[in-house]
């Protein structure tokens, strides 16, 4: 009875640490000045900010290294003004804390994985469960993405309420610099661009799964594993 209790939150505990790697993956490759400059040109920031190109880019990219590098003040001034009032460098700081958390999670869930691989010695004991993890991962975007299609702004507002102070993230276009330089077609396209590469890496590792176990059937080895380390 403990045994299989064991091995069900083994299991279980490798299915979440493989859908946070592949959330967590998907996220950096559009966390950069690349992405947001070409995002940016699609959504205007540049007439929503009223800024030259030479101002957004200055704005921008110093916005993106105090979020990825640090430290997280967010107090950039153009032209002589800070870009972001006090509530937008609020907000920034819990997105800062939001990314941090997700980069840990994402740290331990890759030593997690590498740690049961080891005990399980690669064999379908531990594929099952990623093939599992990839594949709910995938359902809860493909949901996600028909939600944030149909009904962008109530999904946005919910996904927000799970991480942030109600009314701490709601500006106006109209004054507020944050959504002027990422405006909402910035944040709908990204969505959609990241939920892709999710979906994909969602697909290798279910295929990956898949492939492994099926050869650990091929070669006759046992469906399941002990957590003990090889010898």
């Amino acid at each position: 009875m403990i045994e299989r209790l064991g091995r069900a939150a083994a299991s279980v505990l490798v299915g979440i640490a493989t859908a946070v790697v592949i959330l967590g993956g998907s996220i950096v490759p559009f966390v950069n000045p690349v992405w947001v400059s070409f995002e940016q040109g699609r959504a205007h920031a540049d007439a929503w900010t009223g800024y030259p190109p030479a101002q957004l880019r200055q704005a921008t990219d110093a916005i993106l290294s105090d979020l990825v590098v640090g430290p997280p003040n967010f107090d950039v001034v153009v032209a002589g003004q800070e870009v972001l009032n006090a509530r937008e460098r609020g907000h920034m700081t819990d997105v800062r804390g939001v990314f941090v958390g997700l980069a840990v999670l994402a740290v331990g869930s890759v030593l997690l994985l590498l740690v049961a691989h080891r005990l399980l010695r690669g064999s379908s004991a531990f594929w099952r469960p990623v093939r599992a993890g990839a594949a709910v991962l995938a359902v809860a975007i493909l949901v996600a993405g028909v939600a944030g299609t149909v009904a962008f702004d109530l999904t946005f507002d919910v996904f927000h309420r799970l991480f942030f102070a109600g009314g701490s993230y709601n500006f106006d276009p109209r004054t507020d610099r944050l959504v002027q330089l990422f405006p909402e077609q910035f944040w709908f396209e990204t969505s959609l661009v990241v939920g892709a590469l999710i979906l994909l890496l969602c697909l290798v590792a279910w295929r990956l799964g898949a492939g492994h176990t099926a050869a650990a059937r091929r070669q006759g080895q046992p469906a399941r594993a002990t957590l003990e380390p090889s010898r």
